[in-house]
């Protein structure tokens, strides 16, 4: 029986059915003994091995119908109990019914006594059925726990059905080899009882717990991150050492059990997300349903999950706009396999290309407009100003001026918060487009189409972010690399980012620039540790944190509002509306021309001196293009004198 325990090798059926038929026979007989008081010589003048054997025959045929024989004893729940009582009780109806009919007659005895033995037999019978279960269960738990030192000892977070179910999971599956040794809560009136064997623990003690039974990792189901509660649990996880398991809810699970590769390690993503934002999707659908919505951009990271979004309000038409062939074919594959009935168009084009976007707009006349095409990656776009602007400024230019000519009713343009006060060229293109977007509000072509902004920080995992990068260098053992010890962003996940797109679309009603509440701003050196903790592994001395240096453009902080902007709030508690400056179409169409113009000439210093005369709060940092700072203030001195 060991040999069947230790190694999880299943028992037969045919085992299970002898040994249930054995108790069965032993109980009845027990009872038999116990009603005749042993009186033997009255017992074998009673026709003893007739009643017997007939009820071993009932029991067995009830026992086999209803599966007794069939389950995993081992996992053996309140339901086999209950299964296993109710066929005790169906062989008892159904023999006392056979007797009477056609037995009592033949071979006579007193009905009361056979009554009173059917009744004792009842209890034993089920009692003994049921402590063999019991007794194998409690005797795999024992061995499996504390016979194999091989084993990874696991705690569970909560005390709820959702947290029992997790624990009945791992333990059955034959590759995961964890041992629960208990669950953690918070709830004052669960701690220290026994669940399922196993004690509740107060999460406060966590620290004497893990020195106590040498906890290697806690395991949380991921549908509940955003609790604050688990969030703090999370943290003094990290702190302690103990590595962060997580698993899906249990309606994911795949044919109702919970698979070995479902079982995650926890991600700094979800350690950073909030609790969920609330938005109003009556409006949003109000908004989209029916419509023709057009992505740019639609195979990045913003861009997939807003045409993902979008789909789910029954637009007539998605149209995805994408130069990248490969994530664009696989956007549509996806798009294809989850939303049959929604017409989605592919259309491969660079923003930059208006007689190719123009195609777009003629074949297919959008009416909503969600342009995330840009270039993002601040030292690439200080190496190559051209090429930010042709991309941020010049195919943002082209969409908002076709979406004019062809009175598409809305545009809403994904800009970042490096467009404030920016220190980059990457970041004051986007101002750049932004100053445009809004002053065509005031412009005498535009008759319908409403503008509008939505700005904000970094979102997490997006492509090339910080984080991929992070969990790269970890792989290979280290370095990490940190520009700088102080340095801190602004985080959102990528699906609350575009619930706040949405929602901010439908309250534009032209010109605004609309801001997000991005929380607290995160230190990257933190960010860092955590990433490193939550690996498993000790910082500095598994992985190293390495500083290089702040990169060419690169702020300490990020800002969410220009000089000369303040915010108003709107109906959502996420979103506000910035008191933004108000712009001369012709003068910004001027300053635009005059740009584009000194970039068709590949002349970089006069590109960039033309981005700091129409962003006048472009300083750079870190970067080459200070010098045209130093000339500007110099030139300014000199005209004061």
């Amino acid at each position: 029986m060991k040999k069947y325990l230790l190694f999880n090798s299943v028992v037969p059926r045919w085992v299970i059915m002898i040994l249930d038929i054995f108790i069965v026979a032993t109980s009845f007989s027990f009872s038999y003994f116990i009603v005749y008081r042993f009186e033997f010589i009255d017992i074998l003048r009673g026709y003893f091995f007739i009643y017997t054997g007939l009820y071993c025959i009932i029991s067995t045929e009830i026992m086999y119908i209803m599966r007794i024989h069939t389950g995993l004893i081992r996992y053996s729940n309140t339901r086999d109990v209950s299964r296993i009582f109710s066929a005790v009780f169906l062989s008892t109806i159904i023999y006392l019914a056979i007797i009477n009919i056609g037995v009592l007659p033949a071979w006579p005895m007193n009905p009361i006594t056979i009554y009173m033995i059917m009744l004792v037999n009842l209890s034993v019978s089920s009692t003994l059925l049921i402590l063999l279960r019991t007794a194998v269960k409690s005797l795999y738990y024992y061995i499996n726990h504390y016979s194999n030192a091989a084993k990874t000892f696991v705690l569970i977070y909560g005390s709820d059905n959702s947290a029992v179910l997790v624990k009945q999971a791992v333990e059955a599956s034959d590759k995961a080899n964890f041992s629960v040794v208990g669950f953690v809560d918070g709830n004052p009136a669960k701690i220290d009882k026994e669940i399922e064997q196993v004690k509740v623990y107060d999460i406060d003690k966590l620290d004497k717990l893990i020195e106590k039974r040498k906890v290697d990792r806690l395991i949380i189901m991921n549908q509940h991150l955003d609790e604050e509660a688990k969030k703090n649990a999370l943290e003094k996880c990290i702190a302690l050492g103990i590595q962060v398991l997580t698993v899906p809810p249990s309606d994911q699970w795949i044919y109702g059990k919970l698979n070995l590769q479902q079982i995650k390690d926890l991600k700094i993503e979800d350690l950073l997300q909030r609790k969920t934002i609330q938005i109003d999707t009556t409006r949003i659908s109000q908004d989209l349903n029916g419509k023709r919505v057009l992505v740019t951009g639609a195979a990045g990271s913003i861009g997939s999950e807003i045409v993902q979004q979008v789909l789910t309000y029954n637009p007539a038409m998605v149209i995805l706009c994408d130069q990248a062939e490969s994530p664009l074919h696989e956007l549509r594959l996806h798009v294809e396999e989850n939303f049959p009935n929604v017409p989605a168009k592919i259309f491969i084009a660079d923003v930059r290309n208006y007689g190719r976007i123009r195609k777009l707009f003629l074949d297919y006349r959008p009416e909503v407009v969600f342009h995330a095409a840009a270039y993002k990656h601040v030292p690439m776009m200080e190496e190559n100003p051209t090429e930010g602007v042709l991309t941020n400024v010049l195919g943002t230019k082209n969409i908002a001026d076709l979406a004019v000519a062809f009175g598409v009713g809305k545009f809403v343009m994904i800009s970042t918060d490096k467009a404030v006060n920016p220190s980059n060229v990457m970041g004051t293109t986007k101002r750049i487009a932004e100053i445009y977007i809004q002053s065509l509000k005031n412009s005498p072509l535009n008759k319908q189409t409403r503008f509008i902004t939505t700005r904000f920080g970094n979102v997490l995992g997006s492509n090339g972010s910080v984080i991929p990068r992070f969990k790269a260098q970890i792989e290979k053992g280290g370095p990490i690399t940190v520009t700088h010890p102080e340095i801190t962003r602004y985080f959102m996940t990528i699906p609350e980012a575009v619930h706040l797109v949405l929602e901010a679309g439908t309250m534009g009603t032209g010109g605004e620039i609309f801001i997000f509440d991005m929380g607290e701003p995160v230190k990257i050196t933190d960010l860092a540790l955590k990433m490193i903790k939550l690996a498993g592994l000790e910082p500095e001395r598994d992985i190293k944190i390495i500083y290089t240096g702040l990169r060419p453009g690169e702020k300490l902080y990020e800002e969410l509002l220009n000089d000369g902007e303040s915010t108003m709030p709107t109906y959502h508690e996420k979103i506000k509306i910035s008191r933004v400056i108000d712009y001369s179409y012709d003068q910004v169409i001027s300053d635009i021309d005059d740009l584009l113009m000194l970039n068709k000439k590949n002349d970089v210093v006069a590109v960039v001196n033309k981005m700091k005369e129409i962003v006048p709060e472009f300083i750079s940092k870190n970067s080459e293009f200070e010098v045209l700072d130093n000339n500007n203030n110099i030139e300014e001195s000199v005209l004061e004198i």
